[in-house]
């Protein structure tokens, strides 16, 4: 009789961010004995450019880091704009995956792009990605300051708005043609920050999407870099 493949983590950043913002989960999960990978979608990573990256690029991105490793028994995680790539990628590795997880994250509907989610949030993506020479969505310190880590020191506003870098803009524009990941069989859950402020929609909204309640964690929009234990803990309980 054979032993079950390791579980090992997918985590997926959101939009501005890279593998970095989940290392401190990641490494509470591993020091629980899990494997997990922390994945940089193309274009938000140093030195990459994000002239005419599209959505899909970001879904083949990490499908490819599942397929290239050989991974099954994946749990596979997303976090805000981050919802997006993972419920395309999901979609193709359903003999891979074993659990979705969205983590303060957008439940994509159908053919509905991160900018329509919410009116006044897409006119500024648009704007922003009108003011910009090569199509991205700059994020701002004030972003950071009043919306993703509101009410933490300023130093880690400076010390995280400087590790962003702006978000190709149709990874915000293009839209997904696939039905939520439950419709087509997966197993999904949403965990949700008691603060979070910051998403298009209430989390409870996007939890429904997918025919669950939310499980609840401390803490607001980023709080898996300030809150690790609990977003860990919160993963593990999945399993």
């Amino acid at each position: 009789m054979g032993t079950a493949p390791e579980t090992t983590f997918v985590l997926v950043p959101g939009a501005w961010l890279g593998a970095w913002s989940w290392h401190p989960v990641a490494r509470v999960l591993r020091e629980h004995g899990h494997r997990a990978l922390t994945v940089t979608v193309p274009g938000l990573s140093y030195g990459s450019s994000p002239v005419g990256l599209r959505l899909r690029d970001a879904v083949d991105h990490v499908v490819g880091e599942v397929v290239d490793r050989d991974l099954t028994n994946v749990v596979l995680v997303g976090h805000s704009w981050g919802g997006y790539p993972v419920t395309g990628a999901a979609h193709r590795l359903a003999d891979r995956v074993r659990h979705v997880v969205y983590y303060n994250a957008v439940v994509p509907e159908r053919g509905v792009s991160m900018a329509e989610e919410n009116e006044a949030y897409g006119a500024l993506i648009r704007e922003s990605i009108a003011a910009t020479s090569d199509g991205t969505v700059p994020l701002t310190l004030d972003a950071v300051r009043y919306g993703l880590l509101q009410g933490e020191p300023e130093e880690m506003h400076e010390l995280v708005f400087g590790l962003t870098l702006p978000q190709p803009g149709r990874y915000m524009t293009d839209a997904l043609e696939v039905p939520s990941v439950t419709e087509a069989g997966l197993d999904a859950s949403y965990v949700l920050g008691t603060d979070d402020t910051s998403l298009a929609r209430p989390g409870t909204e996007f939890a429904a999407r997918l025919g669950v309640e939310p499980h609840m964690v401390p803490g607001g929009h980023m709080a898996l870099l300030n809150h690790p234990e609990d977003i860990a803990t919160a993963l593990l309980k999945l399993l």
